[in-house]
């Protein structure tokens, strides 16, 4: 019953963090199985397993608070369960012990950008609305699909900064999209163990406990999305990414660093982190000031005449909408068009 009240809990978290910031609900649960004496192969398909149902979960979320683009979740998702399958048939038979630093060393410096362009530039706009093309999606899909399978976990961490770096979708959106494509990995990924395992070793009491908490933590992991201003979520999303790589270089047989230089070195990337989310926040807090400043509210208050039917929302520079924690009707469903 602890083991089982543990796994909840581990699940409710993961989620919490995977819904918010778009990775790690796999990492988390699979370290734990792991950790349990689970080999990697059950512990993949137990976490899959569990993640067919928390991804749909997050999913449904995330389309009801709009962070979700349609057209992203079928361009990547069905290339990644196509990854998903194969890396799940052939676990057993596959090595990524090579192929997992030079991940983690793409995916560092993917982490270092998108730490620094949110944290000094805010989200960036030069790209914002483009499309995002399917010779793009397609290859990142299979990629993450498969690493995702055969590590436990990558969905997120190789999507969401991959799709963050591009500056063409707001974060929000790329997170909503990556958790809601997920649920096509997890399903793959659970036939392709299915029939390269059979039902051997696959604890359902144990997915079933990671799934409970998971759903849990779904809907208030897409409203958090929704509402945490894009330049403060950017640099949260690229400090995660950072930390979980650097990890995983320092375990490697690349480096194979002594728990002092680890634990140091984690220290270091904790205090970058924090200072680079309060040096976001304050910015945002400076833009939201300043264009209040310069549109400042009718002398009236709350008996003023309303604006007038779409009128812009004054939003300070390189932000949003939700930065600017605006609560017109284009801010709660950015998609929608007016008709007048």
């Amino acid at each position: 019953m602890k083991t089982l009240i543990l796994l909840a809990l581990a699940g409710l978290g993961a989620q919490l963090v995977d819904g918010s910031l778009g990775m790690a609900y796999g990492v988390t649960s699979t370290t734990l199985l792991l950790a349990f004496g689970t080999n990697p192969a059950a512990a993949s398909a137990t976490v899959h397993l569990a993640e067919i149902g928390t991804t749909l979960a997050s999913g449904v979320a995330h389309w009801r608070f709009g962070n979700v683009d349609w057209r992203v979740v079928v361009r990547i998702g069905v290339p990644g369960a196509v990854g998903a399958f194969a890396g799940a048939t052939f676990l057993s038979s596959l090595s990524t012990d090579v192929a997992k630093p030079v991940m983690a060393l793409i995916l560092l410096g993917l982490g270092v950008y998108v730490l620094g362009r949110f944290t000094f530039l805010g989200l960036p706009s030069g790209n914002l609305g483009k499309p995002l093309r399917k010779r793009f999606l397609s290859p990142l899909g299979v990629v993450a699909g498969f690493l995702d399978a055969t590590g436990g976990g990558g969905w997120g961490p190789v999507g969401t900064p991959a799709i963050l770096a591009s500056g063409r979708l707001e974060p929000r959106k790329v997170i909503g999209s990556i958790d809601t494509s997920e649920f096509l990995v997890a399903v793959a990924a659970s036939l392709g163990f299915l029939l390269g395992l059979g039902s051997e070793g696959v604890d359902y009491t144990w997915a079933a406990a990671l799934l409970l908490g998971g759903l849990v933590a779904a809907p208030l992991a897409a409203w958090l999305v929704r509402h945490v201003p894009p330049r403060i979520l950017g640099s949260a999303v690229g400090g995660l990414i950072v930390l979980t790589n650097i990890r995983t270089l320092l375990r490697s047989d690349w480096v194979g660093a002594g728990d002092a230089a680890q634990w140091t070195v984690y220290g270091i990337v904790y205090a970058v982190w924090a200072a680079a989310l309060a040096h976001s926040f304050r910015e945002h807090r400076r833009n939201v000031a300043a264009a209040s400043a310069a549109h400042p509210t009718p002398e009236g208050g709350a008996g003023s005449a309303p604006a007038p039917a779409g009128a812009p929302v004054p939003v300070p520079a390189g932000e949003t909408r939700a930065d600017a924690g605006s609560g017109s009707p284009e801010d709660r469903a950015p998609d929608a068009t007016t008709t007048v």
